[in-house]
């Protein structure tokens, strides 16, 4: 597809529009008309409070459950009449873990493909394909886990067991990934390692990452998030967007000579807090051209630039989404 500007346009992985599911004797829908679309190759993040209609999505978009109404294609598949060819071109992990922890690592792998048709399910390692034992080897390494491999997945911490789901999903070479709360339950440390690994799988692999995610501060990774909340679209663009729309950058600042030090910052937009100090926007400066013209000496210098968590925060309080939408 060319633009108007003669640009090559791809077309979207994830095509939404007008989706809406009403649950059985349920007088509120569940998700309310909404529409989006998700580029090739894109970190998508979709977020939203307890309610808001999330799982719901997510469930509809990997053919779990069921739409109400509205029109979907996932990897060109139309999702009516075409679900057995999205879920090969989808790899998902879901919220609860779904592995057997009796089995070795490479054994629910081996199990995982055959259930799903990719590969013939042969007793041993050995005897699978050269083509299925390759690919195993280089994801279980490329996710660091290759050692562990054969180990009895009884022996695993929770970040490599999510790594191991991570692995099961990829087997197929799916262009999108579904990851559902991927780091739910895991300590700092792995939550770390893993959004690490899974940023290397989207750029190497070049797979489409679709985040459902609790933890805010994950977004700031994404491309692009998208807020839901009472089953609509409360907000969809970058991170950095988000932030600019709905937050301030601004300095904190105090002096000892707090009245010379108001004269300095006349020239910007400032506000004298409660207890005195000098809240000094620059969205349209920057900090270092708000310190070229201050020759005060400072008691306090604060630069606050808010954080994705502090914007979705003040979002889904209902006071401000009618006027952000």
């Amino acid at each position: 597809m060319v633009n108007k500007m003669g640009e090559i346009k791809l077309q979207p992985i994830i095509q939404v529009k007008n989706l809406t599911k009403r649950y059985n004797k349920a007088q509120q829908l569940a998700v309310n008309n909404i529409s989006f679309d998700v580029q090739p190759g894109e970190f998508f993040a979709f977020l939203g409070p307890n309610g808001a209609g999330k799982t719901t999505t997510i469930s509809i978009l990997t053919t779990t459950l069921s739409k109400t109404s509205g029109d979907i294609t996932i990897a060109g598949y139309n999702i009516n009449n075409q679900s057995k060819d999205i879920r090969q071109n989808v790899g998902i992990v879901f919220q609860n873990p779904s592995l057997d922890l009796y089995l070795t690592a490479e054994e629910n792998i081996r199990f995982h493909v055959s259930l799903y048709g990719d590969y013939q399910y042969k007793p041993t390692y050995r005897l699978m394909p050269q083509e299925y034992k390759s690919l195993v080897t280089q994801l279980a390494d490329f996710l660091d886990i290759g050692e562990d491999l054969f180990k009895p997945l009884r022996t695993f911490s929770g970040g490599m067991k999510r790594k191991l789901e991570i692995i099961r999903s990829l087997m197929h070479k799916p262009k999108i990934l579904f990851l559902d709360e991927p780091t739910q339950g895991l300590d700092a440390v792995s939550r770390r390692d893993l959004w690490g690994y899974l940023r290397k799988v989207s750029k190497e692999q070049k797979t489409t990452i679709f985040l459902t995610t609790h933890y805010i501060e994950e977004a700031e990774f994404a491309d692009r998030v998208c807020i839901v909340n009472h089953g609509q679209i409360a907000f969809l663009g970058t991170p950095a967007e988000m932030k600019n729309r709905l937050m301030d950058n601004y300095l904190l600042l105090d002096a000892e000579n707090r009245s010379l030090l108001a004269s300095e910052l006349r020239p910007f937009k400032t506000e004298i807090t409660p207890d005195g100090k000098f809240k000094v926007h620059f969205d349209e400066q920057t900090p270092q051209h708000i310190f070229s013209q201050i020759k005060t000496s400072l008691l306090q210098l604060e630069i606050h630039t808010p954080s994705l968590e502090e914007a979705y925060m003040n979002l889904i309080d209902s006071k401000n989404l009618e006027a952000v939408q």
